[in-house]
């Protein structure tokens, strides 16, 4: 018993191969998307503050927003006349491993315990945890160093914040000791 392919089958495979071969086609879309917004933004922008000369505040974002709609051209351009990019060769990485779940777990875990605990522990004691809870999360099992080390990085993080650049963030019990 011999198939044949109908047509409507052939079409199909036919639009679904080109779909693949021009995918970055699907990046133009998204370019000239977000060229679309930032234009629409800029040019809508509500401006109440006195403008001294030519360059004001709708400037730089106008400027980005019709960079991306040419770069959008070109790239299209450059997909429907046969260019592709390059595969990316910059990891080694082993396809037919299973992902580790449990890692991104733990990372996710870590990441919510420093957004539920910020505001009553303070960035210190809560930066430190994350810093400390990220690495074991990656693999380090040095109990001696690496809560030394996290506490090291979360105080430097937020005397800088704080301190240094003038963004509050919240210092829960250490707050008048820093």
């Amino acid at each position: 018993m011999t198939t044949t392919q109908t047509p409507e089958r052939t079409e199909a495979g036919e639009r679904r191969s080109w779909l693949r071969e021009h995918s970055e086609l699907g990046v133009c879309a998204l370019l000239l998307a977000l060229g679309v917004l930032v234009l629409t933004d800029a040019l809508t922008m509500d401006v109440d503050i006195a403008q001294r000369g030519p360059i004001g505040p709708k400037t730089v974002p106008i400027v980005v927003g019709i960079g991306l709609l040419v770069i959008a051209a070109l790239l299209a351009v450059d997909v429907l006349r046969g260019g592709s990019g390059q595969a990316e060769t910059g990891e080694d990485i082993d396809l037919s491993e299973p992902a580790d779940w449990r890692t991104v777990l733990l990372l996710a875990g870590v990441f919510l315990a420093t957004a539920v605990l910020i505001e009553p522990l303070g960035f210190p004691v809560a930066g430190a945890l994350l810093f400390w809870g990220a690495a074991f999360a990656l693999g380090s099992r040095r109990i001696d160093r690496d809560p030394l080390i996290a506490a090291g990085l979360s105080l430097i993080t937020y005397v800088v914040f704080n301190n240094l650049l003038g963004v509050p963030l919240p210092g829960g019990p250490l707050m008048g000791a820093l």
